[in-house]
Order: C-alpha cells, then structure tokens, then sequence
C-alpha cells in the first residue's frame, strides 16, 4: 500500500473497541470505512473476528454468534450487489511459522509491538482456532462473496500471490498479462467445509474495492519489482 495513492488507498486497521463502541452492532465500525467509487480499503481484521478470535476467547456468546454467521452472508451479498468488490483473502500459515514468527517479534525491537496478550494467548489454542476457522469458512464463503485462501508460510511469495489475484479480477488500461502473470489455481472451499489445520488467528481479509483505479497501475509495478528476472 506504500505506493499506492493515500487519496484512493488506505488500510483500515480499527483497534480494540471501547465500552461505548462494544455496544454497536458487529459491522457498525467497519460500514462506515466502505470505499467510495475508485477507492480501495483493505481491512487489517474484518468483521470476522467475530468468528475467530471472539468466539474463542469468550469476547462473545454463543447467540451473537450465531447471529453473525447468519447475517454475514446477507450483508455481503447487499454489498456486492451494490457495486462492491469484496475480496476475502485468507493467508494460511502453518503452526510451526507461526510460533517462529511470535518468537522473532518478542526479540526483535522492531516488531516488539506486534503481539498482544490475546495473541500470545491463540499459540496455546491452535485447535479451537482451527475449529472456529473451519466453522467461519463453511457458512461464510458464499458465491456472491468467496474466500480465497493463500498458502503464507513464505511472506514475499504470499504477498505477491494476493496482488495476482486482484489484479486478475478486474480489466484496466494497458494491463500487461506477462508482468502480473497467473495466479495459482484457486482452492474453492464450497462445497464442503476447510479441513486444513492453518493460520490461528489472523484475518487479513475482507478488504473491500469499489472500481479498479489508478492503484491497479502500483500493484503491477509493486509485483515487477518483487518478481525475480
């Protein structure tokens, strides 16, 4: 995103919600981020961690819940039909990476902030996250609004992968195919539920584009870049 126009390109990152904010309806704080026409707002943790690390950690009953995993589908359909483009991405990590990336930030003063107490706290529940991830993609993957999961254990190759796919989603002026290139062949969830055992807690998805603009131009020069010769 660092190249991108911060007029039409900003990522949404919300943090912990107040006691005021904890009384709003589960999408009330990420509606009002929704792109205008030509914008694109990724989300740095959706409306789904309702799904993940909420219903794990006991931040939500089970009737909000369920209620979530009923509405979600409805409000990404209005959405899409709209003129919405969601885009649900899904960076799978193994257990292992995990642990090793938890370990490096605790050492590394540059990236002390990143874990949280509840983050240190998912490492010891990997398979309730697991369980809730499998949970979320089975009733929310839907056709107007599909989640598409990419393999992260390597983070530039992740990276990459995730441009490809949007980029591939939409035409634009002068789009050159050789530079973007194809993305990997999609693993569709439907119509089944996910069974592998992934990323525990971590939902970068749910990032939302409006209309493909001048930032598509950036991703494919960001992917040259980055693409070795």
């Amino acid at each position: 995103m660092e190249h991108l126009n911060p007029r039409g390109a900003r990522v949404v990152a919300l943090a912990e919600p107040s006691e005021w904010e904890a009384t709003h309806r589960c999408f009330q704080r990420h509606i009002v981020h929704l792109p205008a026409a030509g914008a694109i707002v990724p989300f740095d943790r959706s409306w789904y961690t309702r799904a993940g690390v909420e219903r794990v950690m006991g931040f939500t009953d089970a009737r909000d819940y369920m209620e979530f995993l009923r509405e979600v589908p409805e409000l990404e359909r209005m959405l899409v039909r709209s003129h919405i483009h969601l885009i649900k991405l899904w960076f799978s990590v193994s257990r292992g990476e995990q642990r090793t990336r938890f370990i490096i930030r605790q050492i590394d003063p540059v990236r002390q902030w990143k874990p949280s107490p509840t983050d240190l706290a998912a490492l010891d529940r990997w398979d309730e996250y697991t369980e809730a991830k499998e949970a979320m993609l089975f009733y929310t993957d839907t056709a107007d609004a599909p989640w598409t999961v990419i393999k992260g254990n390597d983070k530039k190759r992740a990276r990459l992968e995730a441009m490809r796919h949007v980029l591939g989603r939409f035409d634009y002026p002068d789009k050159d195919t050789e530079i973007v290139g194809s993305p990997d062949r999609p693993r569709h969830l439907r119509p089944g539920p996910a069974t592998s055992r992934d990323h525990p807690r971590l939902w970068r998805g749910g990032g939302v584009i409006r209309q493909a603009g001048d930032g598509v131009h950036e991703l494919v020069r960001e992917i040259a870049r980055c693409t070795p010769a």
